[in-house]
């Protein structure tokens, strides 16, 4: 279990992602989150004592799942302040990665933070997930965006059947998974490695029962 600041960085060192050019980009992340939290509120103020575990490492570990010739496009759901979306085109800036973030100052930061850290391969879209254009995508992933169900009924349009999702659920993962009704799914929790108690909902889908998306 990743338990420190410095578990954190060790961990992501350890990644084939994790050069020294990778890091200086996450060093500045924390950097702009601190500063900018200052002025809205983008995570919770007790957390940026605990941000490379609760916020860096928390992202990374989705890219555990991804082989790095399958995660192009990804597709993050209300990014907020930049996780995992920003985390993840920090890691492995060759990827597309598409970041849906309808409030205006959050968004407004997330394009500050993306140009500064140089992360030409991502890009913003600040608008209702309902307002953007219909891509197909490789990954989507999701952290307290929505309920599970909810979920896939506003995001699924983006989905084919070798589309991954990765959604960090917290404490609920188990919960809303059991939920879910009328999708052909092939979901299942995996141990978080920031949260003892936490889980990442992991898989694929089929469609529908009796719907086209």
């Amino acid at each position: 279990m990743i338990e420190t600041a410095d578990q954190a960085r060790d961990w992501i060192t350890a990644l084939p992602e994790g050069d020294s050019v990778a890091m200086d980009r996450l060093e500045l992340l924390v950097a702009l989150l601190t500063e900018e939290n200052k002025r809205q509120n983008l995570v919770a103020a007790a957390s940026l004592a605990s941000v490379w575990q609760r916020h860096i490492a928390d992202s990374a570990q989705l890219l555990a799942h991804v082989p790095c010739d399958e995660s192009s496009p990804w597709l993050d759901l209300g990014t907020g302040a930049g996780f995992p979306g920003l985390v993840i085109a920090a890691l492995r800036p060759e990827c597309e990665v598409i970041m849906v973030e309808s409030r205006g100052r959050r968004a407004e930061w997330l394009e500050r933070a993306r140009i500064a850290m140089g992360l030409k391969r991502a890009r913003l879209v600040g608008s209702r997930l309902q307002q953007v254009e219909t891509i197909e995508v490789q990954v989507i992933s999701a952290r307290a965006f929505a309920p599970l169900d909810r979920l896939l009924t506003l995001s699924a349009r983006f989905s084919t059947n070798d589309t991954l999702w990765l959604l960090p659920k917290g404490r609920s993962a188990l919960q809303e998974l059991e939920l879910i009704r009328g999708w052909q799914h092939m979901f299942h929790v995996e141990q978080s490695l920031t949260d003892a108690e936490a889980g990442v909902i992991v898989g694929k889908i089929a469609r529908k029962k009796g719907k086209n998306w």
